[in-house]
């Protein structure tokens, strides 16, 4: 809920370990240019070997902030307290892939909340806004956003 939500708090939302596989599966399905269908490919490029579509690390912090906001809706419903609940998104903006993906990269995802405020428009509604990060297992940046949602005040 909108006063739940603390600004300044990074919650960790979880990792994830890029495959050439999954590399390759998911740039034949979304976005198959050279450098994310094969090493080869990507030998060509100035990546000089295979990289990972940015959009197939954006699904992954897709996946990661649905299976956190699962985990504290299960968490919530085992101290008895009503599910959290968020409604649709306001959009984004500001998505930057700084540093390529690569096979065997962990990416650990993270959303942190930067301010927030009711809505005059819509009654009983508030507006979230965050700043949405992806880092490498060295702690480098390779995927941010600046994100918001509707919440139910």
């Amino acid at each position: 809920m909108y006063d739940d939500i603390v600004l300044g708090e990074r919650e960790r939302l979880g990792s994830y370990t890029f495959t050439a596989e999954a590399i390759i599966a998911f740039a034949r399905n979304y976005d198959p240019q050279p450098f994310h269908l094969s090493e080869e490919g990507g030998k060509a490029t100035h990546f000089g070997g295979l990289v990972a579509s940015g959009w197939h690390t954006g699904s992954v912090w897709m996946r990661m902030r649905v299976e956190h906001s699962q985990r504290i809706a299960a968490e919530r419903a085992a101290q008895g307290l009503p599910p959290q609940w968020n409604g649709p998104s306001g959009g984004f903006k500001n998505l930057k892939w700084p540093r390529p993906v690569r096979a065997g990269d962990t990416v650990t995802y993270y959303t942190e909340y930067v301010s927030k405020r009711p809505l005059a428009s819509r009654p009983g509604w508030g507006i979230v806004f965050s700043l949405n990060t992806g880092e490498n297992q060295h702690g480098e940046l390779v995927f941010s956003f600046d994100g918001s949602v509707f919440v139910p005040l």
